[in-house]
This record gives C-alpha cells, structure tokens and sequence, in this order.
C-alpha cells in the first residue's frame, strides 16, 4: 500500500510539474540547446528577475567569450560589441528554429578584422572555413564553424619557402597571385639589381632543388660578395677582383675609361657620347683624329634632306642635343610659331603620330586638317548640316574627342529623362565582328527597340509598333503611366492589393526566353482560383 502511495505521489508531482513549466516556458528550445530544457534549468540562462545577461551566454560559448577578450573576430566589431546576444540569436522558437540566420552571401567580411581583397574575393567561403585549418580541438569537432581560423596565411597555405624567409608573406607577395612577388623590392635587399642584371630570370641565381622532398627556391644563403661568385674570370686574376673598376652591369664589353680625361680635347664628351665605344669614332685608331666639327662627320641624315637649305645641313642643334637623338628639343613653343598650333590633348600627343607616316619622317607639307590626320568615322552617317566641309571642330575639340558639343535637339530626337544621362556612344557606337567601332547616326531610329529589347516578346504590339511610351516614360523603367484601370480588367476590392506577379506569371518560350505575361487571354474567376 505504502509502494502505490509512493508512485501516485511521484506521478503528481511530475504531471504538476510539466504544467507549470509549460505555463512558464514561452516555447521549445532550438536543438542545439534542448539539453537545458526544464525549470531547473532556467538559471543556466536566465537571471533571476532579469532579462539573459551576455555573461551567461560567455560562460558557455566560451571561444566567442576568447575572441572578445581579444578584440578580434566579426563578434568584436562595432556591428556587434555593445548588442545583447539573444537580439540576433533568440530563442524559445521551437526545435527547428534558425537560431543562427546567417547568410553567407550577404555578410560583410570586413567585420571580422580579415579583410577580403583579390583572389580571395571570389573563393567559396567553405575553402579556408573547414575543419582542417581550425586547431582549436573545441571547435574542430563542431559540423560547420565559421570560428577558429588564423588570419597568417600559412594558416590555409603551405609555406613554399619552408621558413626560410619569415612569416610576413605580404612583404612579397599580394592576394591577387602569388607568382610574380609584385610586392618583392630587389633594390631594398642586399643586392641591388642594375643593368642587365634586371634582363636576367630570377632563377638564374635563385636555383630550383628539391628540399624535404618539395620544390623550393633559393633565395637566402647566396654567395654575391663578388662578381665572381656568379661569373667566370675570363682575365683568370691578372687585373684583380675588383671586376667594377672597368667594367658595369651594363654590359661587359662596355668599358670604364677613367683613366683618359676626353674634355681636354677639342671634342668633350657629353650626353649619349659618353657611353660610345672608342672605336666607334676613332675607326683607324686611338691615334688618328677623326672628323667632328659637324654632327654629319658621323652622323647620317635621318631627315634624308627635308632640312636641308641652300645644300647643306641646318644645325642638328636646333632640334636636337648630345643627349640623345629622341626626344626632339624642338619644344611647344617652337611648334607654336607655325601654321598648326598645339592645343589640347595634342600636347601630350608624340611627334611620331603626325610626322611618321609609312616608317618614314616627314615634317614639311603635312596639312593643319583634321582629316588630315584622322579619319572621317562617321562616313556617310552624318548630314552635310552636321559636318560641313568635314569641319569636325563643328562637333569636336582638341581637349578630348568624347567632349562633343552638339546640341542633339536639332534633331527629330530630343535627350529627355534618362536618355541625357547617356555617353553618345550607347546609342551611337556598335562593333562588328571584328570588334571594330562602327558609328550610327542617320542609320539610327527612333524606335525604343532600336536601341532597347522588347522584354515583352511583342506582347504589346499594335500596328507594328510597340509604343512603350503608353505605358513608360523617359526617366526611368517603371511603368509610371500604366492604369490598369483602363484595360480590359480593372483591379477593384482584394485585387487591387495584390502583388503583380500573382496574375502575371513569367514564362518561358522556346526554352531561352522568359518573360512576364501581361496579356491574359481568359479573365474569368476559376483561371485563378479553384
């Protein structure tokens, strides 16, 4: 008797007590934390008389609490520090409630301290976040985590040089790619780079082997102490170590002649003669004096007789100087004295665009004309009215060949609405098949499907012609002029809160195009409801 009293007793309590958990309880914990269901629970959460502190969140989600304490990670952010946790993850929702509603394509990385910049903008979030980059044994074992990962690159990338050369990778290298080392600086290492040494591959002295069974390049532990250490001695010792006291990186056979003063001569060397071989000049040689009074002594015509006046040469100098042939010296304001004056972007223009037709130099009788330099693109696509006389100034200047002035409400087309926000180009430029520009101006229409898809497939053609401006206008794509009231079906009572997409439907024709269907052919009730 005394053992039916103890289970009637021990079966009230538990019926009592699921009824006031289930009156004091707002609802089913998610999954994740059903194992704190129950009223001896509640304080794990909760705070007596008080809403769920952070701290008894931290106190189990013990490595957010970590990325807190050092300001690192997205939970850190200003987005997030000062928000209480159950504001984005509540709960009491019911077992299968998102209590984490993260989405990945929407989530700004730059909260998290790791900023995503090249390459790595466009990988799948699941190729660095995985378990086989995360240490942290804790998190490791959890089914997805966003948690854990460092932000060193040798934290989801193998160190190719094998901690021979630190671990800031990005004193080299940079996230695009990481061959070529954009960010390398040769002239900040010990051996600076000049001369043809710059022409030369990297792996002629940094050397490929084999090192723990890997591919690895040699960057440390170079011997360049001489030249030496690279390149044989063809004098084998007979004028020292000392290769720089005759020789440059900039090229072996160019020779450093120090030791005899050629200014003392009736011919000091400047400029671009400095660096011309003795034999060059001094054919017969070092002893005969060569010819040197006029720059034609060695020097051929390049302008093959353009500049020649009463037989004989004009002074090089004019144009030119010692250092060297190109660029010329003749200078804008020279060039300003003639019949063509520079403006515009013909200032940064080179000489050679104007003067070097057919490989050939020409600076006489070139023309001033514009078409004299540049085709006529438009071809017969303008009216004489527009280009008179092929006067492209009419339309054009010298600052910029896209700033036109051209007032386009001379013509049967006036810009309105969206259509003064566009280049000239949108509608007047296409390529061909060779990716060639072609202009269009009288070949143009006014048609919008000239210029724009009918996304309708002729759903709204009367006549031939669409006439999008019944329902659209020039400012923008929405159909600001459209009643629907004036069709065929006018929306009164429910219908007209509806959303357009309940009745109009897209659809898909021939498998490629899809468009919304706007005309219904059957406007009775049971079309749409059953």
């Amino acid at each position: 008797m005394k053992k039916i009293f103890l289970i009637f007793t021990f079966l009230f309590v538990l019926i009592l007590g699921y009824k006031v958990n289930a009156q004091i309880s707002p609802g089913d914990l998610t999954k994740a934390h059903a194992h704190l269901e129950g009223l001896s629970n509640c304080t794990k959460c909760h705070q007596l008389g008080q809403q769920v502190l952070n701290s008894k969140c931290l106190d189990c989600h013990t490595e957010i609490k970590s990325l807190i304490t050092k300001r690192s990670g997205y939970h850190s952010s200003s987005e997030v520090l000062d928000k209480d946790c159950w504001s984005c993850h509540s709960e009491h929702h019911g077992r299968n409630f998102r209590i984490i509603n993260f989405d990945e394509k929407k989530f700004n990385h730059d909260k998290t301290g790791f900023k995503l910049t090249g390459s790595h903008i466009d990988i799948e979030c699941s190729k660095c976040h995985n378990s086989s980059f995360i240490k942290d044994p804790a998190i490791k074992k959890k089914n997805k985590s966003f948690l854990g990962l460092d932000a060193k690159c040798q934290t989801c990338h193998s160190d190719y040089h094998q901690n021979t050369l630190g671990e800031d990778c990005l004193s080299c290298h940079n996230t695009i790619k990481f061959r070529p080392a954009e960010n390398f600086n040769h002239n900040k290492a010990r051996f600076q780079i000049t001369g043809l040494h710059q022409n030369v591959e990297c792996s002629k002295c940094h050397f490929f082997e084999k090192r723990n069974g890997k591919d690895f390049q040699k960057f440390r532990e170079l011997s360049f102490s001489s030249c030496s250490s690279c390149h044989t001695d063809i004098h084998k010792g007979a004028f020292g170590s000392d290769c720089k006291s005759c020789h440059s990186t900039g090229g072996f056979k160019i020779i450093n002649q120090s030791a005899f003063d050629h200014s003392r001569t009736n011919f000091p060397l400047i400029g671009r003669h400095k660096e011309v071989q003795c034999n060059d000049c001094h054919k017969s040689g070092l002893s005969k004096k060569p010819l040197f009074s006029k720059c034609a002594d060695c020097h051929s015509d390049y302008h093959r007789g353009e500049f020649t006046v009463n037989g004989s040469v004009r002074d090089c100098k004019v144009c030119h100087s010692e250092s060297g042939f190109s660029p010329s010296s003749f200078y804008v304001e020279e060039h300003n004295k003639l019949n063509f004056k520079l403006t515009g972007s013909h200032l940064a223009v080179p000489c050679k665009n104007c003067h070097l037709k057919n490989d050939n130099w020409h600076f006489k009788n070139i023309g001033i004309n514009c078409i004299d330099c540049h085709n006529n693109v438009h071809g017969d696509e303008l009216k004489n009215e527009f280009l008179p006389g092929n006067k492209c100034e009419n339309c054009h200047n010298t600052v910029s060949w896209e700033t036109i002035t051209f007032d386009h409400n001379l013509t049967l087309f006036k810009l309105e609405g969206k259509h003064n926000e566009l280049s000239c180009s949108e509608c007047h430029v296409s390529k061909d098949l060779n990716q060639k520009r072609i202009y269009k101006f009288l070949s143009v229409t006014s048609d919008c499907e000239s210029c724009h898809k009918d996304v309708h497939l002729g759903q709204f053609i009367e006549d031939g012609n669409s006439d999008c401006l019944r329902c659209h206008t020039f400012n923008n794509w929405e159909p600001e002029k459209f009643d629907h009231n004036k069709t065929r079906f006018s929306l009164s009572g429910a219908h007209s809160k509806l959303e357009c997409s309940r009745c109009h439907n897209t659809v898909s024709m021939n498998d490629t195009d899809n468009f919304i269907q706007f005309k219904l052919k059957d406007f009775k009730c049971v079309v749409c409801h059953s």
